[in-house]
């Protein structure tokens, strides 16, 4: 082989593994941020990571057309293993003309994608794109239709486990590689996401305003949920995708593995007979149920500032993985607003996608109301939830701990499912009640003139609430068997632990694609 080309490869690696140079490196590095592949080395198993596409990039020749030098592209993908199993990963590489993603040679970050599709290995993002330039067009000659026909973006989502991480400002293409995720994290006070940035907003809108305004994390993860998670700094990112994935299979044509537990699938938890209050007005902590119920240490909270009346999490009972929902009354009393009816929607899908059992923890006092919530759109937020959980076909157990009334109440699981055959497996702990509407309420509307002609009205008032509430006893409701059970709460733990055996055979009979991809 020619002793020259040899050389010429070797240079080109060495150029890449040099990502924007020396110069560029140590400014990056001065900042408190790893680089594309410091995160990868991070990230992943020691030595599982197999480069691809190292040399593409710009090569410089001169004028009889020999080799000059090269200048890397700035993403740096290929595959990887983390925990044993495969996957892709792809890395914006911000010292090279800041991750713009025109900079970018956009079939390498594209062919990183559709392996992960057509191999079924999850994919993960490193999103640190300042997005498009202006200065490409000059150097084009021409502008282009946006666009990126070969990317699979939506084909992925229904496939593979797709996560990101946003680590610094990433905008336009960058923002939506960031968001269209399973699973999204962004570095708190480092990164923001949004369509513009700053100058854009500024000449578009006329409008001032600094990238955290813009796109920080409060926004993202509280107020907009375009991003489930923030995170302390990179590495707790990267950890947290690395615990994301853990609870899934590698695509959706297998099951979720079973882990090693250490945690009696028998275990009694004598506090939870205690931890619902007998006035129903009063809140209480709602994580500390989802933490005895799981098997201990597996719970893992996705979007926990965004729709926080809806608790959304991954964890495990005896080993297997399922999806946890659980209202917090300490949020808008546990309502249905329009930001939990989203969340509600997306974890859904997710655990619908791929297989994981649904276990519903139920306080729910009914969808949002008000003048906010009417303006927000909150009944339609809630018609797609509940389109969501109805087009989910995976095993899905509710237990009703204190409240469930109207439309909100109503979505405990699959009434019939895409087959028209679900089973809708719902239990109650002797605390839970439930209807159209709550009693008190109730009772105020329908009885509004007996109650005024009264020569007490707060008397009668609380006399008619007295008579409803014995007939809104969940036993009596039981009686007609519309709940399977009603169970002591400290033998919850027990009574799902036997149910996801049962929940995860099914599971494995029929693991596949589903028709939809996440919305």
């Amino acid at each position: 082989m020619d002793d020259e080309a040899l050389q010429e490869l070797h240079e080109r690696r060495e150029a890449a593994l040099r990502l924007g140079g020396d110069a560029a490196v140590a400014a990056w590095h001065a900042q408190g941020r790893l680089t594309a592949r410091e995160r990868i080395d991070a990230f992943a198993d020691r030595d599982s990571f197999q480069e691809l596409g190292r040399i593409a990039g710009a090569g410089r020749y001169d004028a009889q057309g020999r080799y000059q030098g090269f200048t890397p592209s700035n993403s740096v993908m290929g595959r990887a293993a983390v925990d044993g199993r495969p996957l892709m990963v792809v890395a914006d590489d911000f010292t090279i003309r800041g991750g713009s993603s025109e900079a970018a040679v956009a079939e390498k970050w594209i062919y990183a994608e559709r392996m992960a599709l057509d191999f079924r290995m999850p994919l993960v993002r490193f999103v640190d794109s300042a997005g498009g330039s202006v200065k490409l067009l000059a150097k084009a000659g021409r502008t282009k239709l946006p666009g990126y026909p070969l990317w699979p973006s939506t084909a992925l989502m229904g496939a593979v486990p797709v996560a990101s991480v946003a680590f610094g400002a990433c905008a336009g293409l960058g923002a939506i590689r960031a968001v269209a995720a399973h699973f999204s994290v962004m570095v708190r006070d480092q990164a923001q996401v949004f369509a513009a940035g700053p100058p854009v907003v500024k000449q578009g809108l006329g409008i001032d305003v600094d990238k955290e305004a813009l796109g920080g994390t409060e926004l993202c993860t509280r107020l907009s949920g375009a991003i489930l998670n923030a995170a302390a700094d990179e590495r707790d990112a990267l950890a947290q995708v690395r615990r994301f994935l853990s609870y899934l299979p590698s695509h959706a044509w297998e099951a979720p593995a079973r882990a090693s537990v250490d945690d009696d699938p028998q275990r009694r938890d004598e506090a939870l007979n205690g931890v619902i209050p007998a006035n129903r007005r009063r809140i209480y902590a709602a994580r500390p149920i989802a933490e005895s119920i799981a098997d201990r240490g597996s719970l893992f909270e996705l979007a926990p500032d965004f729709g926080a009346s809806l608790r959304t999490f991954l964890a495990r009972l005896d080993g297997h993985a399922v999806g946890l929902m659980l209202n917090d009354p300490a949020v808008a009393g546990g309502a249905l607003t329009r930001a939990a009816a989203q969340k509600m929607e997306r974890f859904v899908d997710l655990c619908d996608s791929f297989h994981l059992p649904v276990v519903h923890l139920v306080d729910q006092p009914g969808v949002m109301i008000g003048p906010d919530a009417e303006r927000a759109g909150t009944l339609l937020a809630a018609a797609r939830a509940g389109a969501a959980i109805e087009q989910a076909s995976v095993p899905w157990v509710s237990v009703v701990l204190r409240r469930a009334y109207g439309v909100g109440g109503s979505m405990l699981g699959p009434w019939s499912g895409p087959t028209g055959t679900a089973l809708n497996h719902r239990f109650a702990w002797p605390s839970a009640r439930w209807g159209s509407i709550p009693i008190e309420g109730g009772v105020a509307a329908a009885h509004r003139r007996e109650i005024e002609a009264a020569a007490d009205p707060q008397a009668r008032r609380l006399e008619l609430e007295a008579y409803y509430e014995q007939l809104g006893s969940p036993f009596r409701s039981a009686e007609a068997f519309g709940v399977v059970d009603i169970i002591e709460p400290a033998e919850t733990r027990a009574l799902l632990c036997r149910w996801v055996r049962d929940a995860v055979r099914l599971t494995q009979l029929q693991p596949a694609p589903k028709r939809r991809t996440q919305r």
